[in-house]
């Protein structure tokens, strides 16, 4: 099947490589001239593990072009995604431009029928107004549908969860355009769940708030636990056991944070008031989330006071392993709340340290966890990187001024932390 994709960021870019690899011709698209010519010379835009294999086999074997004409990549397509970004505004409402747009060039183009897909995150209603632009812009008497397709991508494991999804959402307005979506998933012979536009619309909002429900209530306890002399690592474990509740998103820690969690929640939230809904669950989420890294950054001023002069390692910069992006990243706020009160801070991340620098004005930045620790008062653990697990702890403190480690995602036991000279403060623990 002949695809377009318009954007390549993680879902565009991940979601157009896998429709190539599974034998599709796709044309990848995007108004940014610098992104499509560095992937013409097989330098990716973004980290992902994996990617930059797959697009460069697919496109040896042409199967995967790039382009900024949404023209040519229209045109030669049967089914077009949108996978544009949807930043939230001040509000906290999703930023629909960059669809608005989209949909605009999509209209002008159109030659014959078409099949706009909404792969990007869009609120409740975003099918009927896409529709609605294309019909107001389109210059021929095109047909065409309008679908939803939600992804449930993670950064860090993006390729894998684009071939082996828990389940693949198409939200519809009818069986003939239904059948089409489905020929093109069925390689990947996955679940799939056929709805009306609005359900799939809402089905990833409700997903992602949910994740972030569980995630923000595991930290309400750590906060109780803390206080009561309990471990929150023992309580989440009890809890998981429990199969009506389960493991995942069990884990306490700095909050939620990237691309998708903040902005899907704050959507939904805006939503529902736009709706007449009580919101209150929701506002409860976000101030819990919003409340993690002062509280945070509170016990670190407590043992370190005065924190003016004060040398802070700070471990990992990104928002979650395996990646280089920095949206919503917890470690910005620590460090940025960290130099305000004087501290001279010192960071290291394997692989989002360029990406930090233009936003981490005054930190010092080192070339690997052992170089950071000279010197330091503490040292703060912020992403959970598997390098960081694997750390020598006694040479990381030998190396050291003070001995104070700050441990904010709960990667290493305090038996191991005290065992190498540390003082050792965790999230849920005393």
């Amino acid at each position: 099947m002949n695809v377009c994709v318009i954007g390549t960021g993680y879902v565009g870019l991940v979601t157009g490589t896998v429709f190539a690899d599974l034998g599709n011709e796709v044309i990848c698209v995007d108004n940014v001239k610098k992104k499509i010519d560095m992937l013409k010379s097989g330098v990716m835009p973004i980290y992902e593990p994996g990617l930059r294999e797959l697009v460069l086999r697919n496109v040896e074997e042409k199967r995967l072009s790039f382009t900024t004409s949404i023209s040519k990549g229209v045109r030669n397509s049967k089914v077009v995604f949108i996978a544009v970004g949807t930043p939230p505004k001040a509000n906290g409402e999703s930023d629909l431009t960059a669809v608005e747009i989209a949909a605009k060039e999509i209209a002008q183009n159109m030659d014959d029928y078409k099949i706009i897909v909404n792969k990007s995150t869009v609120p409740v209603g975003t099918g009927n107004f896409v529709r609605n632009i294309i019909e107001k812009y389109k210059k021929n008497d095109c047909e065409f549908d309008v679908v939803s397709n939600p992804e449930f991508l993670k950064e860090g494991s993006a390729i894998s969860d684009c071939l082996y999804p828990d389940r693949i959402v198409i939200g519809v307005p009818n069986h003939h355009v239904a059948m089409s979506l489905l020929e093109l998933y069925a390689p990947l012979e996955r679940p799939m769940l056929i709805t009306d536009v609005e359900s799939a619309e809402l089905i990833k909002y409700a997903s992602n708030a949910f994740l972030a429900t569980k995630i923000s209530f595991i930290n309400f306890i750590a906060n109780v636990c803390e206080k009561a002399g309990a471990d929150v690592t023992l309580v989440a474990k009890g809890m998981g056991y429990d199969t009506r509740i389960g493991a995942h998103f069990l884990g306490a820690g700095l909050g939620y944070g990237g691309s998708c969690f903040p902005k899907d929640t704050l959507s939904l939230l805006c939503t529902a008031k736009k709706l007449g809904e009580d919101s209150t669950l929701l506002e409860a989420v976000i101030d819990i989330n919003e409340n993690r890294v002062p509280r945070f950054v509170k016990r670190i001023s407590a043992r370190l006071k005065p924190m003016k002069g004060k040398v802070i390692g700070v471990l990992g910069l990104a928002f979650k392993p395996n990646t280089d992006d920095l949206r919503d990243a917890k470690s910005l706020e620590i460090i940025k709340n960290l130099l305000k009160k004087k501290a001279i801070v010192r960071v290291y991340d394997p692989i989002a340290l360029e990406n930090a620098k233009p936003l981490l004005k005054g930190a010092v930045f080192c070339k690997n966890p052992y170089d950071l620790a000279k010197g330091t008062d503490a040292l703060v653990v912020v992403t959970e990187w598997n390098e960081f697990k694997l750390l020598n702890l006694e040479k990381l403190r030998q190396s050291m001024r003070g001995c104070y480690l700050f441990d904010g995602r709960n990667i290493y036991t305090r038996e191991r932390a005290e065992r190498a000279g540390f003082k050792y403060i965790c999230i849920g623990m005393r």
